[in-house]
């Protein structure tokens, strides 16, 4: 199981939030590339980036920052926010992003999901983010009708390289990963599921490691920035 340790951009500056409330946000670093420069020489594979910005705006408005990110490391990352149309998938992909997340538009705009996931295999996951079983869209601001095991499985034929999950309810506030959800959901579909949200200790990894479901990583912001996990322990436990 990978560790994605996470840098949440807003203004600029990494900050995580509060079960993802913009004006609940914590500034753990002015200056993004500095601090995932830390997680690499700690050394994780990969990083998970969001534009949290981009994500209320529907276009990418931290670019700056994902791209001094992009120009001093070559760890692999993945980013979230903002991103709604061909163009901003083929953009940030040449800009060197390993792959982009879509969330607001695995919603509204499937096809989409499915054309970019035929044209950069790879490259394209889903984000569900869920509050209570529904899928949440647009920086999580609307709460939809859909359930997160349906939209899930209507991208199983689609080619999308992993499914990012996160429990809005645990995001940001360290109280541990909604594990029976995320098993459920990964035992649900074939498709590769990262778990997000409320990941704050190492019993949580653990937790996550063996819920009896395959799962293909698990990333963590809050609890690495407050120290509560440690990032080389936790890498070399999720390696061992």
């Amino acid at each position: 199981m990978i560790l994605y340790p996470a840098i949440d951009l807003k203004d600029g500056k990494a900050v995580r939030l509060l079960r993802g409330d913009m004006d609940k946000a914590t500034v753990f670093n002015d200056d993004p590339a500095a601090q995932a420069m830390e997680f690499v020489a700690a050394g994780c594979e990969w990083l998970h980036l969001v534009d949290l910005n981009g994500a209320f705006a529907g276009e990418p408005v931290n670019a700056a920052a994902v791209e001094a990110i992009l120009s001093q490391t070559k760890t692999p990352a993945q980013l979230g926010g903002g991103i709604r149309d061909m163009a901003t998938i083929e953009m940030w992909l040449s800009k060197g992003l390993a792959r982009v997340i879509l969330g607001t538009v695995a919603v509204e705009n499937p096809d989409l999901v499915r054309e970019a996931a035929r044209a950069f295999p790879g490259k394209v996951a889903v984000g569900i983010d869920a509050k209570d079983g529904k899928v949440a869209t647009k920086g999580w601001a609307e709460v939809t009708d859909v359930e997160t095991t349906d939209l899930a499985k209507s991208f199983e034929d689609a080619g999308v390289a992993a499914i990012i999950y996160t429990d809005i309810n645990r995001d940001g506030a360290m109280q541990g990963p909604n594990v029976e959800s995320t098993a459920a959901l990964a035992n649900a579909v074939s498709i590769p599921v990262i778990a997000s949200g409320g990941v704050s200790s190492l019993d949580d990894l653990k937790a996550l490691n063996s819920c009896g479901a395959p799962l293909n990583g698990a990333i963590s912001g809050r609890a690495l920035y407050d120290g509560a996990i440690d990032l080389k322990e936790a890498l070399e436990l999720l390696r061992g």
